[in-house]
């Protein structure tokens, strides 16, 4: 077991349970209703609390039985009793991974959308083939997950795949998980673009950051922002669009720059392209006030040899490997299709042994 059942250990149950009382008692207060949309959020966040007691607890009992379970089969020499206490130990264990999972998405913005932008790093063509597999590797990854996917803007390669896109991720705990993706990913494959047929190796990057709420206020001058509007057009100049309907706004101060196409209108690209702004700046806020860095701000490298957080290999040899977390998958077809769960999850909750029993 990770954590003392009696204590809560890294659930830290104790405090969890102080501020369930005082909610209690704050809310028998006469003037607890006078703000509504406090009262909700707090009682929302009581019920949270709740749940997350109520199963540490109900895990407690089954360790507690589990116990007892044992100790009798041991008394009696009954081997069939202890396989069933082991069977029931061992799912508790799995029932706490899960908690402590719950407990790494409980973060400010962890339950949030998110916004992903994918762009192609060193190896020429191959980068941006690349770029396209991660486009394809992250959509079913998040359809999977009942994710709704769009893509806001998308610019194709040269000869094939895509030099960067920017996709919209809607639904729970999107930006939660997905965080753990953000970093250099590298391929290493005998290049299909190389007539020699040699092994080939390909970077692209990963960026990651969640959709702020429409009650978050983020005051961003016009003077600081410069916007451009264009001809939208599909992948490869597909659906080209006859009117200047796609966006491009650039903050100056921070050189960020968000290009819209995806909507039908220059009027709605011009809205998403704000939103995007006002996320990605607050989302930079929030890292500068880290006084240690997140990790995935620590890789904002070149998106080349070195920086890379993970490996997809598939010549001379097949396996997807974690640097972070020592994590190896060895059917790399079923990452490249969006299993990712255990990659994921891992990195999330800080495992460095690929043996670990992972909840997915």
């Amino acid at each position: 077991m990770r954590a003392s059942p009696r204590s809560g250990g890294i659930f830290d149950l104790d405090r969890k349970r102080s501020r369930i009382a005082q909610i209690d008692r704050d809310s028998s207060q006469p003037d607890f209703w006078n703000d509504n949309a406090k009262a909700q959020a707090v009682l929302k966040e009581k019920a949270a609390l709740e749940q997350t007691v109520g199963a540490f607890e109900r895990s407690e009992q089954s360790l507690e039985d589990a116990k007892v379970l044992l100790e009798l089969a041991e008394e009696a020499s009954d081997a069939a009793t202890r396989q069933e206490a082991e069977r029931a130990l061992l799912a508790v264990d799995f029932e706490l991974s899960r908690l402590e999972l719950a407990r790494m998405l409980s973060g400010e913005n962890d339950r949030a959308s998110c916004f992903m932008d994918i762009n192609a790093g060193a190896g020429g063509t191959d980068s941006m083939d690349w770029s396209a597999m991660l486009l394809r590797m992250y959509t079913r990854y998040c359809e999977a997950k009942g994710w709704k996917v769009e893509i806001n803007d998308y610019v194709a390669g040269e000869e094939a795949g895509i030099k960067n896109a920017s996709l919209r991720i809607e639904g729970e705990y999107a930006y939660g998980y997905l965080k753990a993706e953000i970093g250099v990913h590298r391929l290493v494959r005998i290049s299909p673009f190389d007539a020699n047929a040699r092994r080939q190796t390909a970077f692209a990057s990963i960026d990651v950051y969640p959709e702020i709420s429409e009650d978050i206020k983020i005051d961003i001058p016009e003077k600081d922002v410069r916007v451009d509007v264009y001809r939208a057009s599909g992948a490869g100049g597909q659906k080209v669009n006859k009117t200047s309907s796609a966006v491009r706004i650039t903050h100056l101060p921070t050189g960020i720059t968000v290009a819209m196409q995806n909507e039908r209108s220059q009027h709605a690209n011009r809205d998403m392209a704000w939103k995007i702004l006002r996320a990605r700046l607050k989302d930079l806020e929030v890292k500068k006030r880290e006084v240690a860095r997140d990790q995935a701000e620590a890789q904002k490298m070149d998106i080349a040899f070195g920086s890379q957080i993970r490996s997809y290999v598939l010549a001379p040899y097949r396996m997807v490997k974690d640097h972070r977390t020592g994590v190896e998958k060895g059917n790399v077809d079923a990452v490249l299709d969006g299993e990712l769960d255990e990659l994921v999850t891992a990195k999330l909750l800080g495992v460095k042994n690929p043996n670990r029993a992972i909840p997915e």
